[in-house]
C-alpha cells in the first residue's frame, strides 16, 4: 500500500479543498442540516460522527451538488461547488455511496473497467491499495464478502481520480475485523495521493484514530468539532455531543 502512482503529491496546500460555511439544507425545503462549518484540506482526512438521522448523508449529498442549498455556500477546490452532480465528479469530487455502488452481477474486473477513466489512474495503480483484490478479479461481484465488495468500492471511487472523496458509511454491514483493515487504508491514500477525505462513520474510535479533525452532528447541527487528537482525549465530551448534551453552557461546540 505504498509507492502507488495514482498521481503526482502536489505542493503542500494551506486552503481547504472542500469549505462548507453555514450550510442550511433539507428535503422539500426542511432542513435537515441548520447552519453547519466545515472544512477538510488536501491531504486530511474529516470524520463526520452522529447517530442515524443527525444529518451526516445529507451533508455528504449536499457535497456532491445532488441536493440543493438553502442557505449558505460549498466551496470546493477554490470555486462555488456546482449544481450538477456529474460536473462536480468530472472536477474531482467523488461520492462513495453507503449502497457501495458496485454491480453484484458483474465480475470484479468488470466493474473496474466500468469505472476506469480515460486520464485517470491505472487499475493496477488502483489494486497497489488492495492486493486482495487483484486475485478477484474474474469473481463475481456479488459473490465477495462485504469488506471485499467496499474495497471494490473503493477502488472504483480512486479510478476517477478524486480531489475529494466523500465516503458513506465506510463500516456499514462490515466486520471489526473488516473495519480495522479497511481504516487504516484510507489514512494511506489520504496522505499518499493529497486527497482530502470526507468520512462518515458509526466506529468512533477507529474513525478518530485516522483523522486529521471531526464534527459531531445531532439533530442537523454541530454539536461539537475539533482536531481527532483532542477529541480521542476527551472521549467524554464526544459521547456527550453524539447523544445531543453538549451545548453552550458546556463552552460551546467547538474545541479549537
Amino acid at each position: 500500500m505504498t509507492g502507488s502512482a495514482i498521481a503526482e503529491v502536489p505542493v503542500a496546500e494551506t486552503n481547504p479543498a472542500l469549505r462548507i460555511d453555514g450550510l442550511t439544507v433539507g428535503y422539500g425545503g426542511v432542513p435537515a442540516v441548520r447552519e453547519l462549518d466545515a472544512q477538510v484540506r488536501p491531504g486530511e482526512i474529516l470524520a463526520l460522527l452522529g447517530p442515524n438521522g443527525a444529518g451526516k448523508t445529507t451533508t455528504l449529498l449536499a457535497s456532491v451538488g445532488a441536493l440543493p442549498v438553502l442557505s449558505g455556500t460549498i466551496t470546493a477546490l477554490g470555486e462555488p461547488l456546482d449544481r450538477r452532480v456529474e460536473r462536480n465528479a468530472r472536477r474531482g469530487v467523488v461520492l462513495v455511496p453507503d449502497s457501495r455502488g458496485v454491480f453484484h452481477r458483474l465480475s470484479v474486473d468488470d466493474n473496474l473497467r466500468l469505472a476506469r477513466r480515460k486520464h485517470g489512474p491505472s487499475i493496477a495503480d488502483v489494486l497497489d491499495y488492495f492486493p486482495k483484490l487483484g486475485s478477484m478479479r474474474s469473481r463475481r461481484c456479488g459473490t465477495l464478502s462485504g469488506g471485499e465488495q467496499q474495497m471494490l468500492a473503493l477502488a472504483k471511487a480512486l479510478l476517477c481520480a478524486p480531489k475529494i472523496l466523500l465516503i458513506d458509511e465506510l463500516s456499514l454491514g462490515l466486520s471489526p475485523i473488516a473495519v480495522e483493515d479497511l481504516l487504516p487504508r484510507l489514512r494511506v491514500i489520504a496522505d499518499d495521493q493529497h486527497m482530502a477525505v470526507v468520512l462518515v462513520e458509526q466506529h468512533i474510535e477507529l474513525a478518530l484514530s485516522i483523522a486529521d479533525s471531526a464534527v459531531v452532528l445531532h439533530h442537523g447541527r454541530a454539536a461539537l468539532s475539533g482536531a481527532a487528537t483532542e477529541l480521542r482525549d476527551r472521549r467524554d465530551m464526544v459521547e456527550a455531543a453524539y447523544f445531543g448534551n453538549v451545548g453552550e453552557s458546556a463552552g460551546g461546540p467547538a474545541m479549537t
